[in-house]
Parts: C-alpha cells; structure tokens; sequence
C-alpha cells in the first residue's frame, strides 16, 4: 500500500486516480496512526519550503515519518517541493529541512538565453545519471512537467539520480538509499510520469 501523505499541499487527487487505473493499492494519510504501518510512502507539495515545513510539523506527521524513512527504510518519494524539503536547508526559507538527502535547495536564476524566466513552466527533457528503477523501462528520452523557481544542489555527486537543462543543468531527481526525490510532477507527465509511479511502487 503507498500511502500518500497530504498536509493540505499538492494534488493528491491526481496521484490516486493514475495509481487506480495502475491497479496498485494507494490511500491518504492524514495523520500519524494513518501513516503507521505504511510500506512506501509518497511526499508530495506545491508552494514555498518553510510554508510546507510548517505545514508538515503541524501535521503531526514528522515523527512517524522520520521512523519510517530513517529507521524502517521505508521507501518515499519526493514531489517538487516535496522533494526539496528533503533537503537540510533552502535559500528560499529560514526553516531546516527533513535533512533526508545532504544539500541545499537553491534558486534557478534567470539567464540571458532565449525564453529563459523564472518560474520554469512546462515540459523539459530529463536525463537519469545512472541506472536507477526509478527511470527504468523509460522508452525514447523522457520528458516531464516542471513548475518551480528553486532546485536541489546536492553535496554528493553519486546522490543526483537525474538533470534537466533550463539556463543551466541542474538536479531534477535525488536517490540516497530509500529515499527518493523528483522535481518535476510525475501526475502531470502522461505516460512517462505514469511509468515512473509505476516503478516507484516496484521498488
């Protein structure tokens, strides 16, 4: 069962719906009783880090999380901002992060490149680093939906599981054991972000 974790940001709607034509078991949690027990758990988010960090504290779903994912090994998956919450810290913000994955999420900055603004909205290509199963059985180069301002400077090479170019390249996914981030929005993505879940609850 993955459970989806909703502290009142991102579409979790749209999650459910792609994990039932899937065919793969998927509820939402809401609370910490909800989440005890999980087996993977999705981490989604929209918006600014310390607005969703404060909203994820108020939840009084951290402790339980924290268990899962550091004690249990209980695979997550990040989703924009819930991805950079995974992170120990943001420029964005004054709140630390989950501190999951070692880095620092950073803002994009805006270059002199043709159609280069900020936020980045829309498809983009992505390119694994690596074999990694969050990306398997991708056929042709995969493209995916973005809508952020910010992204993930990891601080270990081998942690950056994908990049995407926009001014720059930059890190649009991070694997550190169990724990598993993508800036993009996989619900958004049509049949490249649909295999993508897929994979997620293959793991």
């Amino acid at each position: 069962m993955i459970s989806l974790v909703d502290y009142g940001l991102g579409n979790i709607q749209a999650f459910l719906n792609v994990f039932k034509r899937l065919n793969i078991p998927a509820q939402r949690v809401t609370s910490g009783a909800e989440l005890e027990g999980a087996t993977k758990v999705l981490l989604p988010g929209v918006g600014a880090f310390d607005h969703a960090m404060e909203r994820l504290d108020a939840s009084g779903m951290r402790p339980v999380l924290d268990d899962l994912v550091l004690t249990k090994h209980v695979p997550v998956l990040g989703v924009c901002v819930g991805m950079q919450i995974l992170a120990q810290a943001s420029d964005e913000g004054n709140h630390g992060g989950l501190g999951w994955v070692a880095g620092t999420v950073k803002r994009l900055e805006a270059t002199n490149e043709a159609a280069v603004r900020l936020p980045h909205m829309g498809w983009n290509d992505v390119r694994p680093t690596s074999t990694n199963p969050l990306f398997t059985n991708l056929e042709g180069d995969p493209r995916f939906y973005f809508l952020h301002s910010y992204y993930f400077e990891c601080e270990r090479d081998a942690d950056v599981a994908a990049t995407s170019h926009y001014g720059r390249d930059f890190t649009c996914a991070v694997n550190v054991g169990n724990v598993y981030g993508v800036q993009f929005h996989p619900e958004k993505s049509h049949h490249f972000g649909t295999r993508l879940l897929q994979n997620f609850a293959e793991i």
